[in-house]
């Protein structure tokens, strides 16, 4: 069992890394869709306005202040979430590099789509890893265990606080954010499906 799960180690270790960029660049292209970013990235578009670091600067220093909020609620990390704070934000950063901004709006929504299928599929790469969760959705997740409210009801107040917050600083809120949040979990779903790597349960980390 042991030998097993050491072949797969290697795997596993791709699936995170690559799985961690494509999300950043998954963000990217969404942001550069510019019809409204996903809900945590509008927060992190209106911090910009008003703070002179870049989108992938300002990502990792939100995720530091997410992880200091599992202290209290005594969540803990894995090595996953700890990359995910890490990489995530530099990857979007060389994505809006890339990616050209003011197109016309039918490319606009193609940006948005491409970014939405990228990023769905990046979460599954990375959660089917099993190397622990991200540190937005370790929250969600430390937050349900702690208060014993349902996980949609926990997961809607934080993004909605977040949007909100994001919209009064300036972050783009549009029909692209309401999309991202009717779609983004069934297609995570579906790739989780689609990536997961079967693991014996004790060695398994917590999914995201």
């Amino acid at each position: 069992m042991t030998a097993r799960v050491g072949r797969r180690m290697p795997r596993r270790i791709a699936q995170l890394l690559v799985g961690l960029f494509l999300y950043g660049i998954g963000i990217a292209f969404i942001v550069r869709g510019e019809i409204g970013a996903a809900p945590w990235d509008v927060l992190t578009q209106g911090i910009a306005n008003h703070i002179p670091l870049s989108f992938g600067v300002i990502t990792i220093l939100t995720s530091v202040v997410v992880l200091l909020l599992w202290i209290p609620i005594r969540q803990k990390p894995g090595i996953g979430t700890l990359l995910n704070a890490l990489l995530v934000g530099p990857a979007a950063d060389i994505g809006l590099a890339l990616i050209p901004t003011g197109q016309d709006l039918w490319v606009r929504i193609s940006f948005f789509v491409i970014g939405l299928v990228v990023l769905s599929a990046a979460t599954g790469l990375y959660i089917g890893a099993h190397f622990g969760p991200g540190p937005r959705d370790g929250l969600m997740t430390g937050l349900h265990r702690v208060t014993g409210w349902r996980i949609w009801i926990v997961r809607t107040a934080l993004e909605v606080t977040v949007v909100l917050i994001g919209w009064l600083l300036g972050g783009n809120v549009g029909i692209g954010t309401l999309a991202f949040a009717l779609l983004v979990g069934p297609l995570c779903q579906y790739f989780m499906r689609v990536f997961a790597i079967r693991l014996p349960v004790r060695d398994a980390a917590p999914a995201r």
